[in-house]
């Protein structure tokens, strides 16, 4: 479990997430609703404030605190920052929410403005830890012995793939993989973290 001194960031942040995710589920809906409308990465949003859009849909737990997603914060943000230390893990959670976000909202408005989707799809509701999350999965995987790091990439990849088949949310099924792959891809660097953090 997270500690205010062993982890800061997992627990600081777990804080935040069951504040938000209580909030959600006891607080007045149409307060609950216009908050959440207003930490959206939708495209409109990351137009207009996009540091802002960007830090404010993280507050958000997505399926509330029994979601997949929320259950799985804490154990592998909490393995992380304990290989890697708190800054690096927020490092590379935020790389990971940024990158997946802009990644799949970009095309959004392209399709808007070519007429191949409404401009309604400018307001998609957005927000959540997903993205972040799956990035960092991706970077503890590179932490893991070899069959460990196979059994986590095709448990979790296939989840994805299996959302991708179903195609529910596409901004969504194409971000996840994406977030986890950009995880995989700085292996080489929380490697070194890790190792200079044993040191």
């Amino acid at each position: 479990m997270p500690t205010p001194t062993g982890t800061p960031f997992t627990f600081s942040y777990a804080l935040v997430l069951l504040a938000t995710s209580l909030y959600a589920e006891f607080g007045d809906p149409a307060t609950v609703a216009a908050l959440q409308q207003a930490s959206s990465t939708d495209v409109a949003h990351l137009v207009r404030m996009p540091p802002s859009a960007l830090a404010a849909s993280a507050l958000w737990a997505a399926g509330g605190p029994l979601s997949p997603f929320t259950i799985a914060f804490v154990p592998v943000l909490t393995t992380l920052e304990r290989r890697i230390g708190a800054l690096r893990t927020a490092a590379v959670f935020a790389v990971g929410h940024v990158v997946a976000t802009l990644v799949t909202e970009v095309p959004v408005a392209v399709s808007v403005v070519a007429g191949r989707l409404p401009a309604s799809s400018l307001h998609r509701l957005d927000y959540g830890i997903s993205f972040g999350l799956l990035a960092c999965v991706g970077a503890l995987a590179g932490l893991l012995n070899r069959w460990a790091r196979v059994l986590v990439l095709v448990c979790v990849g296939s989840m994805l793939l299996y959302d991708l088949a179903v195609f529910a949310d596409p901004v969504a099924d194409w971000g996840h993989p994406l977030a986890l792959l950009t995880g995989v891809s700085g292996w080489l660097l929380v490697r070194r973290a890790a190792f200079r953090r044993r040191g």
